[in-house]
């Protein structure tokens, strides 16, 4: 992967990048994101934002080489505090994290939103959690999909803030837009889980003076709500 050609993950993510937005993309690694969409002439202006100095370097490198540097800023800063007030970012980008770590990013930086962005959200894994936080400060989730590349299921969720909405539990765990659309490849995923999940519960009665009994009700729960959404 590289700047001229994303992964089927981040080109699913490019996808969902608004026509002549300016992106903020925070954990850019190598900034092959903002850089592709740049020289597609998709998006008018980026921020790519990294955390730490090896993958800062490796972005500053990818934008340097494209001769981009006037076009997309390369950022070393904490999570959203690589937004700056004259950015007038319209499209925030977190690929690639667990959904609780891209939760913590978004609350502790709600300060450098302005509630005008779309927000396009590729979490590894945790991605209930995230949902949550979405709810819990007015973000409604717009479109969501879950795809394999090399036999991991990824999950993207696009949302913008449009004031109070309200998820149900299962809502929250499946992905509303999901249980819409109910894909061939999110059945696939949840079917996979199911036996995983069930294997866990075994074993947690196997087990059962060591296990608190609230977890394996949590789990036995899981189990009833994914057995009846695959039908």
């Amino acid at each position: 992967m590289n700047e001229h050609t994303l992964s089927q993950r981040l080109e699913r993510v490019a996808a969902h990048v608004p026509a002549g937005a300016r992106l903020a993309d925070i954990g850019s690694d190598h900034a092959y994101l903002p850089v592709a969409l740049m020289r597609r002439g998709a998006i008018a202006a980026a921020v790519a934002g990294e955390v730490a100095a090896t993958p800062f370097q490796a972005a500053n490198r990818t934008v340097g080489d494209n001769g981009l540097e006037q076009r997309i800023s390369v950022r070393l800063a904490d999570g959203l505090a690589a937004i700056e007030a004259g950015d007038d970012i319209t499209a925030i980008s977190l690929c690639g994290m667990g959904g609780e770590t891209i939760r913590d990013i978004l609350d502790s930086g709600k300060a450098h939103l302005n509630g005008r962005e779309r927000l396009i959200l590729q979490p590894n894994g945790g991605e209930q959690p995230l949902r949550q936080w979405l709810m819990d400060n007015g973000y409604q989730i717009l479109h969501e999909e879950v795809l394999r590349e090399n036999r991991f299921y990824y999950e993207i969720i696009v949302a913008e803030c449009a004031g109070p909405v309200i998820y149900t539990q299962e809502q929250l765990y499946f992905g509303p837009r999901h249980l819409q659309a109910r894909s061939p490849v999110f059945l696939a995923k949840w079917q996979r889980l199911l036996g995983k999940k069930q294997k866990t519960l075994t074993s947690f009665q196997q087990a059962r003076h060591r296990v608190p009994e609230e977890k394996r009700q949590e789990i036995a729960r899981q189990i009833g709500w994914i057995t009846q959404m695959l039908g």
